[in-house]
């Protein structure tokens, strides 16, 4: 894909082309701090599938339903979700029994769909209760483009949820709010030690651009064939904390251009 236009907008003035912007090869883009400037907007209120960057929301519910040191039990239905739906999974098994703090960073750095299944099954209580609750929650942060029909992102065959750019980042600024969920989200490896209720597990983040910039705070990938590759990003710049998404970008580009998009925010922002 080629370079794109990027409008820019600094705080309530009218949008301007800028023509210093880093080119957006994503179908939508999106980049905002923390302060209010929108620096990148690209179609960043087209509803569009995010794929599993709504595991975000699932570890927001979850944060605010749970306490961290609750057991869940895993099931069997768990287990077969993701294995029948061909989603990421974090390689939990039937019958483990793992902490709310573990299962949070299995669902957000392997970004296991095992892992949300057994948090919205305990936490809704039921998955289409837990969906319910994500709808309310997205409701009451005024994310009025944003529809969930699971917790874990897959495509469903009918009434595929939905969600924009712009939302994506107004919830990534109220979850970074929580010092767990940005514990969780800026971890490049967490092990748990087997125990006698649970295996041994290593769990990586998916997100390369942890290890290819300085200052940044996570959050979340994601892929589907409907949605493609997204990322969802935060960092820190010139005192500021600057949000991103990127939806429908390039596997390994979205990487690279969302580090352009950091440093590109952080020269705005240090030039006032």
């Amino acid at each position: 894909m080629g370079s794109v236009v990027v409008t820019v907008l600094v705080g309530v003035a009218t949008p301007a082309v800028a023509a210093d912007a880093p080119a957006v090869a994503a179908e939508a883009a999106y980049v905002v701090d923390s302060a209010g400037n929108v620096h990148v907007g690209k179609r960043q209120t087209r509803r569009m599938p995010v794929a599993s960057l709504v595991k975000v929301m699932t570890a927001y519910v979850v944060l605010r339903e749970a306490r961290l040191g609750d057991t869940v039990r895993i099931s069997a239905a768990d287990v077969s979700y993701a294995a029948r739906n061909g989603a990421a999974t974090a390689g939990l098994r039937k019958g483990e029994r793992l902490t709310v703090r573990d299962l949070l960073y299995a669902l957000m750095l392997p970004s296991g769909a095992d892992a949300a299944n057994a948090l919205a099954r305990r936490y809704g209580p039921g998955k289409t209760a837990f969906v319910a609750k994500m709808n309310r929650t997205a409701r009451s942060l005024g994310l009025d483009d944003t529809r969930y029909t699971n917790a874990d992102g897959m495509p469903t065959p009918r009434n595929g949820g939905y969600s924009t750019a712009a939302d994506q980042a107004k919830l990534a600024q109220r979850a970074l709010a929580d010092d767990t969920f940005t514990t969780v989200v800026r971890r490049t490896v967490h092990r748990v030690a087997k125990t006698k209720v649970h295996r041994a597990h290593t769990w990586t983040n998916t997100n390369k651009l942890l290890k290819r910039a300085d200052g940044v705070l996570g959050v979340k990938t994601g892929y589907t064939r409907a949605a493609g590759y997204c990322l969802l990003f935060a960092g820190e710049r010139s005192g500021e904390q600057v949000v991103g998404v990127l939806l429908n970008d390039g596997s390994e580009r979205r990487f690279t251009t969302a580090e352009r998009l950091l440093d590109y925010a952080g020269d705005r922002i240090a030039l006032g």
